[in-house]
């Protein structure tokens, strides 16, 4: 295999695993926040903790990552997240708890979070032609999608085939928790073999001077802070329905079990998968900016559906729906970042909107279960986050349709 070759297929598969990891948890963890006696506001409470952690860690990757190294920086970030892992295998207190969601890797969405992003798009933006790279990042979010996918199904259905068998649901979520851990050392011996050609070229960081090493930007930072805003308003949208949180509101809503649950996030992941492939083709024709919007409006025109359905089928059919659609914005959005910017500014281009959309997901959970925690507002948070990313998408059409892709 050729070097450069081997490196790709190394982090696509970390990226598997690690979203297989965040896969196993989204079905799970917010029913083993309430089955340890948590109310909906403190689980709300405690899955913002998490993303206010993924802030901290990412800004601080971003501004130190391509000095110290970027794999020294993955292998940090799979520390942490065996360190969470344990903590919440071992122990109930919910000081304890949020301690762990705030310093580790913990994603209560099933989808990235954390340092590792904004340093494997870096790295594969380094290893590839750019007139390959939206195709890899489509082929890179399907291998995602399909481990989250195969993630959920694995938790729903382990936690239920152990509830079977006799353990509480703590314990049965508890063994969830410990296998989180066993994905974080596998993450660590494979970016253990990453080689020096993901790491930043140093002429490309010595050219810059004092203002790359300050924030990593220069002729770039005008479009990266206004991508960034919008993006953290996106995210601000998307922290409403994580989902953890739909499972928890399907959940309680419908009764449905932790099982059925695992299989109806497999097979949304799956299409989500799918659909990251077809949107490389769109973009092909129409570009990378009307793709996303195109999109994503209508995804989130369902996202409002699903509350209004009658029963647990048709809300099933309408997130099912949702997901052919719902993530085709993503791989097209990472490209355009990496498109928009220049090549010595990729890593912290990529940092720095990531940190943006932790800081707009950090504080909606909270908000999200403290609407669920009231009967009359218990389905307001599918329509806040359908709203506002409609509002994302049509400002992000007027700011950017004729900046050059």
């Amino acid at each position: 295999m050729h070097p450069t070759t081997r490196d790709i297929v190394l982090l696509f598969s970390t990226r598997m695993t690690r979203l297989f990891a965040y896969g196993l948890i989204s079905v799970v963890l917010g029913l083993y926040l309430a089955s340890t006696g948590l109310s909906a506001s403190g689980v709300g409470a405690i899955l913002t903790a998490t993303l206010a952690g993924d802030i901290l860690v990412s800004l601080w990757v971003t501004l130190v990552a391509d000095r110290v190294g970027r794999k020294n920086m993955l292998l940090l970030g799979a520390t942490l997240m065996i360190l969470a892992g344990l903590v919440f295998l071992v122990t109930t207190n919910p000081v304890w708890i949020t301690l762990a969601a705030i310093i580790g890797i913990v994603s209560p969405s099933g989808g990235e979070i954390g340092p590792f992003l904004s340093i494997e798009q870096a790295a594969l933006s380094q290893l590839i032609p750019d007139h390959r790279r939206t195709r890899l990042f489509g082929w890179y979010n399907l291998a995602g999608c399909f481990a989250t996918a195969a993630g959920a199904l694995a938790g729903g259905w382990l936690a239920q085939l152990l509830q079977g068998l006799g353990w509480s649901e703590l314990e049965a979520y508890r063994s969830i928790m410990a296998s989180y851990a066993g994905c974080g050392l596998v993450l660590i011996m494979l970016f253990a073999t990453l080689s020096q050609r993901a790491e930043v070229v140093p002429a490309a960081e010595a050219r810059e001077g004092s203002t790359r090493k300050t924030i990593g930007l220069h002729r770039s930072k005008k479009v990266v802070f206004k991508l960034s805003s919008l993006f953290a308003l996106d995210a601000f949208a998307g922290g409403f329905v994580v989902q953890s949180m739909i499972a928890w509101w399907l959940h309680v809503r419908y009764g449905v079990d932790v099982g059925m649950l695992g299989t109806l996030f497999f097979g949304a992941n799956l299409l989500a998968g799918v659909s990251a492939l077809l949107a490389v083709r769109l973009a092909d024709r129409i570009g990378l900016v009307r793709t996303m919007v195109y999109t994503h409006i209508p995804s989130n025109i369902l996202l409002c559906l699903v509350p209004l359905m009658p029963d647990f089928w048709l809300a099933v059919a309408v997130l099912l729906l949702r997901a052919c659609i719902s993530q085709m914005d993503v791989p097209v959005r990472e490209s355009y970042t990496m498109a928009v910017v220049a090549p010595d500014e990729r890593s912290a281009a990529s940092g720095i909107t990531t940190v943006a959309r932790s800081v707009g997901a950090a504080i909606s959970p909270l908000l999200a279960g403290l609407f669920m925690a009231n009967p009359y507002l218990f389905s307001t948070p599918f329509f806040v986050a359908g709203g506002l990313k409609i509002a994302y998408d049509l400002f992000l059409f007027k700011m950017f349709k004729d900046i050059k892709e």
